[in-house]
């Protein structure tokens, strides 16, 4: 498609994918999408993006990032049949990450019938510079039917610009002006008191009819927070307690993607060939509490653990795709974050392969009421089936998370767990355990 031009599309389930040429330099990127009403959002609650994934109606997800033979593509899932009737248009946009689009290489948005798996629209944006956001696309009502435009309008004032440009109200830091020097003052006069004013008489109106019911507003949300942390090896570390994220729950997601090997190492020449179809990769987690307790959190031997009472940390059930929507979950309960002294959130390879090597994989810590932090894995050179992901510790007055991407790689006849215990002395006993 061309800039300015819209075709029809289907109401049925789309999959709106933004993708780009990844590499070094290039800035990351995401998807983000605003229900208006009037060309406004009627509340922040419209603005659907990697801190608020889903909308209250289930119409727009942020479904999230996959990486993919140099590529890398960010996904919205649209069902515009569950689009509420007051929204008149859905706006697909775009925000760049450490960068400007002008170093984002074959920028495109492409609209995709989820249930046939074919290409509704497609729009290659190209021309970009100092822009930080973009308008991508848009779908919108004529005629009780849905099309899709080709948009391309860009901002330089990133995810914030075009967020307060649509009436959301974005969370911005707050700083503190030093206070003025306090000199000594004589004492002020008291202040002179108006009588108050005397009310006229009230006169009552005519008996009117019955009020005419008003539909409810919006409800009412927070700023929106437009911030997330990734963490390096230059910068390992965050302070939950900085980031305001240290109450409600914090989701530990893992996902990841199988690369493709080339047999014949020794050829420029290869066949590609998928590799570990039946990847069975373990979300798992050593605690350790307060009071001294310890234990593991893990699928093997049905230790799924608990929110609601200790440790107050639970796993979901297995996955074996790695999907961003769904991959490995586990959940901790930061409302009792004086019960934890440590967690260190860990993978197995429980089947499927002999080490790490060949998988991209991503880990994401989604605090309720704080910044999503994120971190990639490195690439694994040794013959690993256990990683040490993050380390969770409290400090006394605060909670700390720590990117370990660590590699370990067990010794004949240990146990991974047993591997990582002994790393991080745990000093738990071990026995033989299965799903």
């Amino acid at each position: 498609m061309s800039k300015g031009s819209n075709t029809p599309v289907p109401t049925t389930a789309l999959r709106v994918e933004l993708g780009w040429r990844s590499g070094p330099g290039v800035p990351d990127a995401d998807a983000s999408a605003l229900l208006l009403v009037g060309g406004k959002v009627r509340s922040d609650a419209d603005f659907v993006f990697y801190n608020q994934p889903v909308h209250s109606s289930g119409a727009v997800r942020h479904e999230g990032k996959r990486h993919d033979g140099g590529r890398t593509v960010d996904t919205l899932v649209v069902d515009l049949a569950r689009v509420e009737p007051a929204i008149e248009t859905v706006v697909l946009a775009a925000s760049a990450d450490g960068g400007t689009f002008g170093q984002v290489p074959d920028l495109y948005i492409e609209v995709r019938d989820a249930g046939r798996n074919t290409v509704a629209a497609r729009f290659d944006s190209t021309g970009a510079s100092v822009e930080t956001a973009f308008v991508l696309g848009e779908f919108y009502r004529r005629q009780g039917a849905w099309k899709f435009r080709a948009v391309g309008q860009g901002y330089s004032s990133g995810l914030e610009g075009l967020a307060t440009d649509f009436g959301i109200t974005v969370d911005e830091p707050q700083h503190t002006a030093p206070a003025p020097p306090v000199t000594a003052q004589p004492p002020a006069a008291p202040p002179v008191t108006a009588p108050p004013p005397v009310a006229p008489p009230v006169t009552m109106p005519p008996p009117a009819g019955p009020p005419v019911p008003m539909p409810p507003p919006p409800p009412p949300t927070a700023p929106v927070r437009l911030t997330k942390v990734t963490l390096t090896k230059a910068a390992p570390a965050v302070s939950l307690t900085k980031q305001g994220g240290t109450s409600g729950t914090m989701r530990v997601n893992l996902n990841w993607e199988v690369r493709k090997q080339f047999s014949g190492w020794g050829s420029k020449r290869g066949r590609a060939v998928a590799m570990h179809n039946d990847l069975d990769l373990d979300l798992c987690a050593l605690f350790e509490l307060s009071d001294g307790s310890k234990g593991v959190i893990q699928a093997l031997g049905n230790a799924f653990g608990s929110l609601q009472r200790p440790p107050y940390i639970h796993l979901d059930g297995d996955d074996r795709t790695g999907a961003v929507a769904s991959g490995e979950n586990l959940t901790i309960n930061l409302d009792h974050k004086q019960d934890f002294r440590r967690i260190l959130v860990f993978v197995t390879i429980y089947e499927g392969a002999r080490s790490f090597a060949d998988l991209h994989a991503t880990v994401t810590l989604q605090p309720q009421f704080g910044a999503p932090i994120d971190f990639s894995l490195d690439e694994c050179t040794v013959p690993s089936t256990v990683c040490a992901l993050a380390l969770i510790t409290n400090t006394g007055n605060d909670l700390v998370v720590q990117r370990e991407a660590r590699y370990l790689v067990p010794e004949r006849g240990v146990s991974p767990q047993r591997t990582i215990d002994h790393a991080y002395g745990w000093g738990m006993n071990w026995t033989p355990g299965r799903k």
